[in-house]
């Protein structure tokens, strides 16, 4: 079962902050929750932490996912997402200023479904949240959780 919820996994208050601006801009008004680290990020996902008790048959539409964390970094993050039977399926997208091809490679062979490179831009990167909400939220038929 999954829920209009995006979590995004994002330490720097900036780039928290352009998100949610191009998410309104985009007119893409799924309740955000926002995970400063890795480690919050999980407690959401698994029930844990200060999340203790949530129905984790919710799991979100979506996980915007930088890989450059504090505590747990975001490809030990994508590990954990996909190990575990009730997570594995959910829709993972690293949003993150790397281009590093080791990071692109190893975010792939562990399960991304995709990719996106910040743009520094505000007007490029409101173009990505809007295309990034209408494939993912609105045309892509996910798989059941």
């Amino acid at each position: 079962m999954t829920n209009n919820v995006i979590l995004l996994v994002e330490d720097n208050e900036s780039d928290v902050d352009l998100t949610k601006r191009a998410l309104r801009k985009s007119r893409i008004s799924n309740p955000l929750i926002v995970a400063r680290d890795g480690a919050q990020a999980c407690d959401f996902l698994f029930g844990t932490g200060t999340y203790a008790g949530r129905d984790t048959k919710q799991m979100p539409a979506l996980v915007l996912l930088d890989l450059k964390l504090p505590v747990i970094g975001g490809l030990e993050v994508l590990r954990r997402i996909r190990a575990d039977p009730r997570t594995r399926r959910v829709v993972v997208i690293i949003l993150t200023s790397s281009d590093a091809v080791p990071d692109i490679g190893s975010a792939y062979d562990i399960g991304i479904n995709s990719y996106l490179r910040k743009p520094v831009d505000f007007e490029k990167f409101s173009t990505v949240i809007e295309q990034l909400g209408l494939y993912w939220l609105l045309t892509n038929i996910g798989p059941p959780l």
